[in-house]
């Protein structure tokens, strides 16, 4: 599961947080195998821009499921702070912690300014460096006569490490994840034509102590309900909120009413509506099988499933019934958890 902490109109961001905890212990408990938070900066829609802060509450309120980021966007920060904190949370929970990596900026030019340390000027597009050295830190493979030699040894969390991850939905994430052996989760959800691009990684990957053989990911956004027609009526709050996005107008998630009445004014208007990205929207059934025959043009081993409603027991209610149709695990440690 993807977790963007969706902020519903008419709610808070705090809400949307407390929601996010509860989303990850019934993910924990209906046998979900990772649960991902995302980075997004400056909205009034998405509460989440700080998956290293998230990570660990919601670690500390599941059993087993795996949690982490989805991504770190490295480019806005210093890649041995990103080791530390993601080795400190690998050290307090050993064998559950991904650094799930991403060179987009996760908001608007103006947000990406301000978050930066030095303002003199733009930042230097030096991602595969960063990379390069985050996982030189974490894998402890600095190299003796770098400057930084000495650091790769001093991360809070050792002999612990998070798994990393790199994030893409573009051809080039995928050759750098290839060259790297990293496992790689491509977003669906924003570019839906990514199967020629799974491919390319799959066929250009390097062996690496990381990782034997090509893992491929690919991550899609569902909504479950007892009809399609429900899931059809739920996803206009979604749709709408994106009619807004790309029109550079930022809004909490709509009630579904509202949405599907801005959505045929704005269509009335000759405004276009439709967008490219692909939604699997459906009975659990006929979404397990849209997302099996996804998966399958991947190549993919993992679906990372990503769901926004106005209403969260609806959006708890979407992922139920995916579990069920997937005929997932429970898993029966939660009750050693505790919920506060």
């Amino acid at each position: 599961m993807l977790d963007q902490s969706p902020i519903a109109q008419g709610s808070s961001g705090a809400d949307a947080l407390r929601n996010t905890l509860d989303l990850a212990r019934l993910a924990d408990g209906l046998g979900y195998h990772r649960y991902w938070v995302a980075e997004h900066h400056g909205g009034p829609m998405l509460a989440g821009p700080s998956p290293e802060v998230l990570i660990g509450p919601i670690a500390a309120a599941t059993a087993g499921i795996r949690v982490g980021s989805g991504g770190v966007m490295l480019p806005h920060y210093s890649p041995l702070k990103v080791a530390e904190s993601f080795s400190l949370l690998a050290g307090l929970y050993p064998g559950r912690i991904d650094l799930a990596l991403g060179r987009a900026a996760g908001t608007d030019p103006l947000t990406t300014f301000a978050l930066q340390r030095d303002r003199r000027q733009a930042a230097p597009d030096d991602f595969p460096a960063q990379l390069a050295e985050l996982l030189a830190y974490i894998e402890d493979r600095m190299p003796p006569d770098h400057p930084f030699a000495r650091l790769a040894g001093t991360l809070p969390g050792l002999p612990y490490a998070p798994e990393p991850w790199l994030l893409g939905s573009s051809a080039q994430s995928a050759l750098w994840a290839a060259e790297l052996g990293l496992p790689y989760a491509f977003a669906d959800f924003i570019n839906p034509a990514g199967a020629p691009i799974a491919a390319s990684y799959r066929e250009r990957f390097v062996d690496s102590a990381r990782l034997a053989s090509p893992h491929v990911a690919v991550g899609v956004w569902t909504l479950c309900a007892e009809l399609r027609e429900e899931a059809e009526y739920l996803a206009a709050s979604s749709r709408w909120a994106m009619v807004k996005l790309r029109r550079g107008e930022l809004i909490a998630v709509p009630p579904p009413d509202e949405a599907l009445r801005n959505l045929e004014a704005a269509e009335r208007s000759g405004l276009r509506t439709g967008h490219r990205r692909r939604a699997v929207l459906g009975t659990a059934a006929q979404v397990r099988d849209e997302l099996e025959q996804i998966a399958a043009e991947y190549g993919a081993q993992e679906l990372i499933i990503v769901t926004i409603t106005h209403d969260h027991a609806l959006r708890r209610r979407s992922y139920e019934l995916l579990a069920a149709a997937f005929e997932l695990e429970p898993r029966d440690a939660l009750a050693t958890v505790a919920e506060g």
